[in-house]
């Protein structure tokens, strides 16, 4: 095996772990926060919302969001810390 395949093969092992982190999380939040606790979140208020109420209509979009920006900023990492993308973002 070359090095450059066990180098994109571990590029990709970061990856999918990120990947998976980040899926879990907002799967906790969407899912968990705003079905399974939700009776448990509401003794607690946001904005004049019932926090369970909250996280289930705008908390997961709002964690959605600020996973893609949080996905794409450590892409762009790990694209530079393997050598991998756009010429210009190597520059």
């Amino acid at each position: 095996m070359s090095s450059n395949d066990n180098n994109n093969r571990e590029y990709w092992k970061a990856n999918l772990s990120l990947l998976a982190k980040l899926l879990t999380l907002w799967f906790i939040v969407s899912f968990g926060f705003g079905i399974i606790m939700v009776d448990w979140l509401d003794q607690f208020s946001l904005f004049g919302f019932k926090l369970g109420f909250w996280f289930a209509q705008q908390g997961a979009i709002y964690v959605f969001v600020a996973l893609i920006f949080i996905y794409a900023w450590r892409m762009k990492a790990l694209d530079r810390q393997f050598g991998v993308g756009d010429d210009e973002d190597q520059a």
